[in-house]
């Protein structure tokens, strides 16, 4: 796999950014990307590092890699998510940890999400990119851990 390439950081159908219920993510504020409904799951979800590189920021909800080219790729898990303080979520990894893509760094109950009446959609954005300077060709596929969803342009 490709150093530049952005994996899967869980399993379920990849949609469009402008499909996520949240404008911040819809309308890129944050950068391009895409974003994923996960595969049904009656139990603890794991979340995955999408890169190579070193937790730059990690909430319950959210966390930043940064690679070795200095790109900060996010994973946000769930739209107002935030709002949870970290119910529901247990932190695997920690700020500063090294990570190769893969490695496991949150765990989440998305029955805690769905009780708290919130989507557990899950943005995987290339921070501070352009409008759709990401394309992928995974868009209304399903993809399982670590398939390929996007590369770095």
């Amino acid at each position: 796999m490709s150093a530049r390439a952005i994996l899967s950081p869980v399993a379920g159908q990849v949609i469009s950014l402008a499909d996520v219920p949240d404008p911040v993510f819809s309308a890129q504020m944050v950068g391009s990307g895409v974003a994923l409904r996960p595969a049904p799951n009656d139990g603890s979800v794991e979340v995955r590092s999408p890169v190579a590189g070193t937790i730059l920021k990690l909430h319950p909800h959210a966390f930043v890699v940064f690679t070795e080219d200095k790109a900060g790729v996010l994973v946000h898990i769930g739209i107002d998510t935030v709002k949870m303080r970290g119910a529901g979520f247990e932190l695997v990894a920690a700020e500063g940890d090294r990570v190769e893509a893969g490695d496991l760094v949150v765990t989440y109950d998305p029955a805690a999400i769905a009780a708290a009446g919130y989507s557990d959609v899950v943005p995987v954005v290339l921070m501070d990119s352009k409008p759709d300077s990401v394309t992928s060709a995974s868009i209304d596929n399903s993809v399982a851990v670590g398939d390929l969803l996007f590369e770095l342009p």
